[in-house]
């Protein structure tokens, strides 16, 4: 009875450890994530010419605020206030009677200067002729020498005189220094203006015209060699209306050196302004061709996830799907240029990439009606526009 016992239960434990296997086998396969359904698409070359966008403003080219350099009441003003005055044109004038009164009497005594130097003038050759014949004391001639001296030296001081009474009666008129466009007065008829600090007006000049842009100093070569090198594409000006300007721009100068605080450098760059459509102060966007431009990989910008910092896409291994890290270049449209991290021909999961990790498993299929069913859990965040 002993052995009897013995041999049955041997086949009894092999049919329990046969049962359990079973269960671990169909636990295991129910554990399984199931292959995620996704959209791909081919990774593209694409030639295509797309712009690094600055933040400018306009600015005028050549600017003056105009003030007062001698005293006086406001008795002429000869504009219309906003419009393009040609240079040399009288904008403002002060009361000149005190000053022509004084331009007439500086000429009068340099007259009279001039009339005392000839009377010196003889008597100097009178007491020299006199003097060779020792008819004359030798302290009298050096006596009409050191006036004739003194005649000239009031003449020149005369001549000084007429000078300086000229140069304020033409201060009394302030002209046009450039042609430009002229602002909203300061001062109207009457006032009284004080040499140096009151202000008149401002004038800018309109044709040409730039925009300052600021760039980071490891930019600074770059732009250096666009002085020398441009083409009717390098600059294309946004206007804060959305339209690009239609005239060709060009670098008209770099700033002397980095500021310390920002490591930034200013940018000037030259536009023709004909029809004055642009103006002091406004906000526009330059684009500046990218040295990148050409042939380049494209995919689609929805394909991009952003993860701390740096940029993603997952790729298509058969049935697994890589992530990937990548370096993205400016947005084209729906595309996005990647400038390293994926080749022409890879395929880019486009759709359901939110459900997917590192090596996960997909099949194509329709991502939408996937994430309805299982609600789906986000990997990353869709990408932000990549900063320029």
């Amino acid at each position: 009875m002993k052995a009897i016992y013995t041999l049955s239960a041997v086949p009894l434990a092999l049919l329990l450890w046969t049962g359990c296997k079973s269960k671990d086998d169909k636990a295991a396969a129910a554990a399984a994530p199931p292959a995620t359904p996704v959209s791909v698409t081919q990774a593209k070359i694409v030639n295509a010419t797309y712009y690094d966008q600055y933040q400018g403003t306009v600015v005028a080219l050549n600017t003056v605020e105009l003030r007062a350099q001698v005293a006086g009441f406001i008795t002429s003003i000869n504009f219309k206030e906003g419009e393009v005055v040609p240079k040399g044109k009288v904008l403002y004038e002060i009361d000149r009677r005190n000053f022509e009164a004084a331009y007439q009497q500086a000429q009068a005594n340099l007259s009279s200067a001039k009339a005392d130097l000839v009377r010196a003038q003889k008597d100097a050759d009178r007491y020299a002729f006199l003097l060779k014949q020792d008819a004359v004391a030798r302290q009298t001639y050096d006596q009409s020498v050191a006036g004739l001296a003194t005649s000239r030296s009031q003449v020149e001081a005369a001549r000084a005189g007429v000078t300086t009474a000229k140069t304020n009666l033409s201060y009394s008129q302030i002209r046009a220094p450039f042609t430009g466009r002229i602002g909203i007065s300061q001062v109207r008829l009457g006032s009284q203006v004080t040499p140096g600090t009151t202000l008149l007006n401002t004038l800018s000049s309109e044709h040409p015209i730039g925009v300052d842009i600021v760039i980071n100093e490891q930019t600074v070569d770059r732009f250096y060699k666009l002085q020398n090198h441009t083409t009717d594409t390098t600059f294309r000006l946004k206007l804060s209306s959305g339209n690009m300007y239609n005239q060709v721009g060009s670098i008209y100068a770099i700033d002397r050196g980095v500021n310390s605080q920002t490591g930034t450098v200013k940018v000037r760059v030259k536009f023709n302004n004909p029809q004055d459509s642009l103006r002091d102060g406004m906000s526009a966007v330059l684009n500046v061709l990218n040295n990148e431009s050409g042939e380049r990989v494209q995919i689609p910008y929805k394909s991009v996830t952003e993860q701390m910092g740096e940029f993603f896409v997952f790729v298509a291994k058969d049935t697994i799907a890589e992530q990937r890290k990548i370096i993205l270049g400016p947005r084209v449209n729906d595309n996005v240029v990647i400038m390293t991290g994926l080749k022409e021909g890879e395929k880019v999961v486009t759709d359901g990439f939110q459900r997917l990790k590192d090596k996960g498993k997909i099949t194509l299929g329709n991502p939408s009606a996937a994430g309805a069913a299982q609600g789906g859990a986000g990997a990353g965040k869709p990408a932000e526009k990549p900063k320029q």
